[in-house]
């Protein structure tokens, strides 16, 4: 048991599984709470009777976790503070999952009773940023926001403030294409009483259910698995840091181009060298920071790729690379990757090598960015099964409150169809977008467009929820770091 959890071996384990089960406990509160926009057109168009809705929207979650990419899991561990990521196994990275999970569960939750759609996307970043501050004044020699990636922060904020607009817009302008294009007036019509639509119609609204499901799973799964991953690298290295099922072909692919390119970046560092030490510090500011690159970040960055060359020297597998290393080796390509990610984006490098450093680059992140089969499976389980238990207060908000009359088989498609696309693109990126927002969004877009009217009540109160997110869930996160499971952390014996 010592040789996996160390010497403080059972209270480490406690911390695992409490962790583990607070990661899960928030992908069962977030299918119940965002996953309900998928179903409520289904039911609301009586398409589908609510059991029927809610099993088959929560399978196609699951499947949705199950195909995914995991780049929204790591682009939401790019977030976080650096300093945390990287030893996310001691007391303060404990105390930092343990804050985000909790903060944004205490929040999901007070939405999910007061039937509002608040976005989980926005309930996690807020935590994050407000671990980020907090984390940034109770650490020495560090100033104020320090903790905040504000690079990757604002990539993600610009997306979840302008995935909503697309989706209202987007929904409102499909919805009059549809009816220039298509004339048939039962796909204008409210349902009549409980009598299912005609069957074509049922088909769409199937299968545009099936893809807002699908791509839901997709991208707000993969949080939760951003964040299972960070405890198991942090509770169990040996077994984690690195991506194990990696082949042998593979990996001396790998250890053939770390050399290459380290002749590359060690040019570019005109022979100058710093300490291992030095070169994290400054590697570390430089990624969460929105700052230009400094005269000591090719030096830095030659001196962390010497050393994953010389950690991937003389093996022929990543079973070779000694337990007691991978966490370090884990270090060094998560601050060598996210900075030539960052060179690359600000077009800081070359253009004859920037195409070789970055495949270089993607070899390096198969290292570290991957979700193993079995987190998936856990993830993707406690997505449907809160799917399939909590729908009922968000989809009575989406369907009966947004609008002035019942929704119409045309608009509940056409929010789905936006909705489906605009995640899917996020996907593409690794950007965490908000389902809820979208998808109400989307409503009340077909609802103006068809000059349906909307409910002045309803709409204050989810921008109401969508304007308090972000700064309660970074109070929240920000005081549970600070001011409580940090202290518990510090004194419990987990360093």
């Amino acid at each position: 048991m010592e040789s996996v959890f160390g010497t403080n071996a059972g209270l480490t384990l406690v911390f695992l599984l409490l962790a583990l089960g607070l990661a899960l406990s928030f992908e069962f509160v977030n299918g119940f709470h965002d996953t309900a926009n998928a179903v409520a057109t289904v039911i609301y168009t009586n398409t589908l009777p609510p059991w029927a809705a809610v099993v088959w929207s929560g399978l196609w979650n699951l499947t949705g976790v199950l195909l995914s990419t995991g780049a929204v899991a790591f682009g939401i561990v790019a977030l976080l503070p650096v300093e945390l990521v990287l030893n996310v196994g001691s007391g303060a990275g404990f105390a930092m999952v343990f804050s985000l999970l909790i903060s944004a569960m205490i929040w999901n939750l007070g939405t999910w009773y007061l039937g509002l759609p608040a976005s989980s996307s926005h309930t996690l970043i807020g935590s994050i940023v407000g671990v980020g501050l907090a984390e940034s004044l109770v650490e020495k020699g560090h100033q104020f926001g320090d903790g905040v990636n504000w690079g990757k922060l604002e990539d993600t904020v610009l997306a979840l403030l302008i995935s909503p607009v697309i989706g209202f817009v987007g929904a409102a302008l499909l919805l009059l294409v549809m009816k220039f294009l298509v004339r048939n007036p039962e796909l204008y019509k409210s349902p009549d009483g409980p009598k299912p639509p005609p069957w074509w119609i049922r088909g769409l609204l199937v299968l545009t259910c099936t893809g807002v499901s699908f791509a839901h799973g997709s991208n707000d799964g993969q949080k939760g698995m951003g964040l299972i991953m960070l405890i198991l690298i942090g509770i169990v290295p040996g077994l984690y840091a690195l991506n194990m099922s990696i082949d042998g072909a593979t990996f001396k692919t790998l250890r053939t181009q770390s050399v290459v390119a380290q002749k590359t970046i060690a040019s570019y560092a005109k022979g100058a060298t710093m300490a291992p030490a030095d070169a994290t510090a400054e590697l570390s500011r430089y990624v969460k920071s929105g700052q230009k690159p400094s005269d000591q970040t090719a030096p830095a960055l030659a001196t962390l790729n010497e050393q994953i060359v010389k950690g991937l020297d003389g093996k022929t597998s990543i079973d070779q690379v000694p337990q007691s290393e991978r966490s370090s080796l884990r270090s060094d390509v998560y601050l060598v990757s996210g900075s030539m990610t960052k060179l690359a984006k600000a077009k800081a490098i070359p253009e004859d090598t920037a195409a070789s450093l970055k495949v270089y680059n993607k070899a390096l992140q198969s290292l570290t960015s991957y979700i193993p089969v079995w987190v998936k499976v856990a993830v993707a389980l406690f997505l449907g099964f809160g799917t399939m238990i909590g729908w009922k207060r968000i989809v009575v908000t989406v369907g009966e409150k947004i609008g002035k009359s019942h929704l119409t088989y045309a608009q509940g498609a056409s929010a789905e169809l936006v909705a489906m696309a605009t995640i899917q693109a996020a996907d593409v990126f690794g950007l965490p977008v908000s389902t809820t927002h979208i998808l109400s969004s989307g409503v009340a877009g077909t609802m103006v467009a068809n000059g349906s009217g909307l409910q002045r009540e309803t709409l204050r109160n989810i921008l109401l929820a969508w304007v308090l997110t972000l700064p309660v869930c970074m109070l929240l996160g920000s005081t549970l770091f600070a001011f409580g499971l940090r202290l518990v952390a510090a004194f419990s014996g987990v360093k």
